[in-house]
């Protein structure tokens, strides 16, 4: 079970966290562009094949096919690693 927060949304992307029940995150950014739909996932290396099909299947079912039931495709790029930090200019490019 996966628990998203969304962190953005335009006229054609949304960005979500995703957290797992042992507190594990990871990240994905949804991009539309009809008649496809775009996807980057990150996850931990921690994280099984399993985990990482669930969430494509929850992409699928939540926003992909409620954007455009008549899509012609999700296609996912999935990286595994580790999360190194969040970055902004404001702060002198420091992790935030």
């Amino acid at each position: 079970m996966f628990h998203y927060e969304r962190e953005s949304r335009t006229a054609y992307s949304e960005c979500y966290v995703i957290e797992n029940e042992a507190g594990s995150r990871g990240r994905i950014d949804l991009h539309f562009a009809p008649p496809l739909v775009y996807a980057t996932l990150c996850v931990p290396e921690s994280w099984a094949e399993e985990d990482i099909q669930d969430v494509i299947a929850d992409a699928d079912d939540r926003w992909a096919l409620t954007a455009d039931p008549l899509r012609e495709d999700l296609i996912v790029t999935v990286w595994r690693g580790q999360e190194v930090g969040v970055y902004s200019q404001e702060d002198g490019g420091a992790d935030v």
